[in-house]
């Protein structure tokens, strides 16, 4: 059989960030088990696998508020037995075991492929911890809005309601200013690595003179992912969500798909109100942000249409 060896990453190929929601390995109705976790992320990294086909480098970021969530009703359940971790240790903590799953269950699939073409090209795969730099002048820090955690039926500290369903914990979710380490992955893009990065947004750090310093916070994950886009200049933004695309008045009888908008045009509906900022508000907004500062084209979709979207003919796709 012939050698395979790994080849010289070609600069030339188009970079695509890909954000994966949280659900992409929780799914919204299903028991949490391990074994369920690694069949969805199965599911999941045959369609980032389908998207490598079309000869893209690939960073994927991805949600962790199901496994967050999950850590912090663990930690609930051993108070006075164990010692409770900050949030921002809670966040790396997802970071580890999602990169983990993604890592083991990606590179068989790209593996495999190449053994049975008998292609030279390998795509390693690596997890890289990161954080995201936070301003601690930001109003979300005066108004913790973002709900995470358990449900409790009675009021407590640092617990809001939460609609009808019981109360939860109020966290503070700033907007993301920097990633640390986005000189870090930019080398490993550049070097052939598939990056899996900025989980859940990134571990919310502020910037001090004796370095950084961990914030009790969440960073939205579509919004921290634009932000490592535009440094590195990727060529496409994929956020992949539970549904086949944005649409207008959503939910009532005049719902309409979305499939193609100009950067003003997304604009124009985002400051109408027409995208709730519980679901799909932070998605057109990241989408925005990264056509305002030089992308070329963002599209939102479900893994499933992200190859057919990426080809124009499925999704929302904005272009500037």
């Amino acid at each position: 059989m012939e050698v395979l060896k790994e080849c010289e990453p070609n600069p030339l190929q188009p970079l695509a960030v890909i954000a994966l929601g949280g659900n992409a390995l929780l799914k919204s109705g299903k028991k949490f088990t391990e074994e369920q976790e690694l069949m969805n992320a199965r599911s999941a990294c045959l369609h980032i696998r389908d998207i490598s086909r079309l000869g893209y480098r690939m960073i994927l970021t991805h949600g962790n508020g199901p496994q967050v969530g999950d850590i912090l009703l663990q930690q609930h359940c051993a108070r006075g037995k164990v010692p409770e971790m900050s949030l921002d240790v809670c966040g790396a903590q997802t970071q580890g075991e999602i990169g983990y799953i993604l890592q083991t269950t990606l590179r068989p699939l790209l593996e495999g492929r190449r053994l049975r073409r008998l292609q030279s090209r390998v795509q390693p795969v690596i997890t890289v911890l990161t954080q995201t730099i936070v301003d601690p002048k930001d109003p979300a820090f005066r108004n913790p809005s973002k709900f995470i955690g358990p449900f409790f039926p009675k009021p407590g500290p640092g617990l809001r309601k939460d609609s009808n369903r019981g109360y939860r914990k109020a966290v503070p979710s700033p907007d993301p200013k920097e990633i640390v380490e986005a000189g870090e992955i930019a080398r490993l893009v550049k070097e052939g690595f598939i990056v899996i990065a900025c989980g859940g947004g990134g571990i919310p750090v502020f910037k001090t003179p004796k370095g950084f310093r961990g914030a009790e916070a969440v960073i939205d994950k579509d919004l921290a992912s634009e932000r490592l886009a535009t440094s590195l200049k990727a060529d496409a933004f994929l956020i992949l969500t539970d549904v086949d695309c944005a649409y207008r008045d959503y939910g009532t009888k005049k719902q309409k798909p979305l499939r193609r908008l100009s950067v003003q045009e997304a604009e124009s509906l985002y400051k109408a109100g027409q995208f709730p900022p519980g679901s799909m508000g932070p998605k057109m907004l990241a989408a925005i942000r990264f056509l305002k500062h030089g992308g070329k084209h963002a599209i939102i979709t479900s893994p499933e249409k992200a190859v057919l979207a990426l080809r124009g003919k499925a999704g929302t796709e904005i272009t500037g």
